[in-house]
């Protein structure tokens, strides 16, 4: 069970092969990849948006059916984490990196560099970029990653099977999942995960690299991106050695303590009041309009349309490439709780906390910007720590973000290696330490080379087109599932 299979091998040579395209060819490689993302951006953004839409439908079905009683295991097992580290563990493999990457920079460009739909610098663009952002990481990712967590754990803590997306299709396909069709699915994920991962690796380094440039003149040069990736490389291989009960677990709750820190210092060092009144007129504006923001794709508004393109549809096929990933990783730590529980937790804890995050940052960079102080000139990496330096304790909030990246970054890095372990060793719950610390360092290398010849972009249209094939498999899981908890559920009632 915990020794490597054809996925590994298969996933290995193509991540291979698609680096090594990136490498003899970076210019070839980016505009083939970006030709075939244009196209799928301008032909299936009708159904991006569909299929973000009714997951969260499906949610909301499931929470209030009979169905949510079911436990994700025995009947007796009860949940392995307290639900503080389990809400911080998904929530650090969720969208880590990502809430310090862009909680200034996102809103801010919405409101002065390209709204949706107001004009730049206006009122009508500050409640709109707020918005636009909750809605971009709110409630319809979570309930995307929770309907494929949930999948997974049921497969895997009621039924008894292999921790695999692939399993989770056996009620619709039986035992043909256990062969060739099995296969393409699970090397898929694993393709998915390693360079949804990598990218982000590729983030985190460039952003910490930014910091330290912005606060103490470091030289932004690829060395210091390859000197930061090597020590934080050492320090998850170190995490992942050490399982998930300790090194995962312990660097969450850190995450969280030191996110919630941060939060804290912007609410009361920040614009406070007009925090609070803005979050609270466009969170409840969010809420309200969530319905009409979930299908708009503005087909006669050419100049909309581009904008929704390059932002709503670019982050719902973003977070589908990163489902096999983040869904794999909830599920193992979600053992023991409600069906019920599970998507509660998932769904609306992740949405509130992130939606004050951006209201928090978002509204003091863009108050600085208004100011006269143009944060817009900064590269994004750099966007947050030139808005605390507006702040007072700005130093010292710019070393908790520091340090919030790279622990968000090693537990990114290490949850990875765990499921990618899982995902090449038929589903080990516990995959061998070899197996996780070869992913870990592929992880790294892969996030290094491309980094070198200026490849993220095209790394992000690469798991935006493996996006599209998985987005087929999520909806065949969803309809496997439903099946499953419908026998599962009848089946309950017969014993009653």
């Amino acid at each position: 069970m915990n020794k490597a299979t054809k996925v590994f091998y298969i996933a290995f040579a193509l991540v291979i092969l698609t680096v090594g395209f990136g490498v003899i060819a970076p210019e070839v490689f980016e505009q083939a990849t970006g030709t075939i993302r244009t196209y799928i951006n301008t032909a299936f953004g009708w159904y991006y948006l569909m299929i973000m839409a009714l997951l969260l439908i499906f949610v909301v079905v499931i929470i209030i059916s009979p169905y949510g009683k079911i436990r994700l295991g025995r009947d007796s097992d009860r949940p392995e984490f307290s639900t503080f580290t389990w809400l911080a563990m998904l929530f650090s493999a969720g969208m880590g990196i990502g809430l310090v990457f862009y909680g200034a920079s996102e809103p801010l460009s919405h409101f002065a560099i390209q709204p949706a739909t107001a004009e730049p610098g206006t009122d009508e663009a500050f409640k709109e970029a707020l918005q636009r952002t909750y809605y971009h990481w709110g409630i319809h990712v979570w309930a995307m990653y929770g309907m494929v967590a949930l999948s997974l754990a049921f497969f895997q803590f009621r039924k008894g099977q292999p921790a695999l997306i692939s399993t989770t299709l056996k009620p619709l396909f039986g035992d043909r999942m256990d062969g060739p069709l099995g296969t393409l699915v699970d090397v898929l994920a694993v393709f998915a995960t390693v360079f949804g991962v990598a990218t982000s690796l590729g983030f985190g380094a460039a952003q910490i690299n930014g910091g330290l440039a912005y606060l103490f003149g470091a030289p932004q040069e690829y060395w210091v991106q390859m000197l930061i990736i090597g020590v934080v490389t050492l320090l998850f291989i170190i995490s992942a050695w050490s399982g998930l009960n300790k090194g995962i677990k312990y660097l969450s709750n850190t995450n969280m303590v030191l996110a919630i820190a941060l939060l804290v210092l912007v609410l009361v060092l920040g614009p406070t009041i007009l925090i609070l009144n803005l979050f609270t007129e466009t969170f409840g504006a969010y809420v309200q309009n969530l319905i009409s923001l979930s299908f708009q794709s503005a087909p006669l508004d050419a100049e909309n349309r581009s904008w929704l393109d390059g932002w709503t549809i670019f982050y719902w096929a973003w977070w589908i490439s990163w489902a096999p990933f983040v869904s794999m990783f909830i599920a193992r730590v979600s053992k023991g709780r409600t069906i019920r529980e599970f998507l509660i937790g998932v769904v609306l804890a992740p949405t509130i906390f992130g939606s004050l995050w951006f209201g928090a940052f978002g509204t003091t960079a863009i108050d600085i910007q208004k100011s006269g102080v143009d944060l817009t000139a900064f590269p994004t990496e750099q966007t947050l720590f030139a808005t605390f330096s507006q702040l007072p304790l700005g130093i010292i909030m710019s070393i908790i973000a520091i340090l919030l990246v790279s622990t968000f970054f090693i537990t990114s890095a290490d949850s990875a290696t765990f499921v990618l372990g899982m995902q090449s060793t038929k589903g080990s719950l516990l995959p061998s330490n070899q197996i996780k610390i070869l992913w870990g360092i592929a992880q790294s290398l892969v996030a290094a080379i491309l980094l070198s010849v200026g490849g993220l972009t095209a790394v992000q249209n690469t798991i935006i087109i493996a996006a599209l094939p998985f987005s087929f498999v999520m909806i065949l899981m969803v309809i496997a599932l439903f099946k499953a908890l419908n026998t599962e559920h009848q089946s309950m009632q017969r014993k009653k």
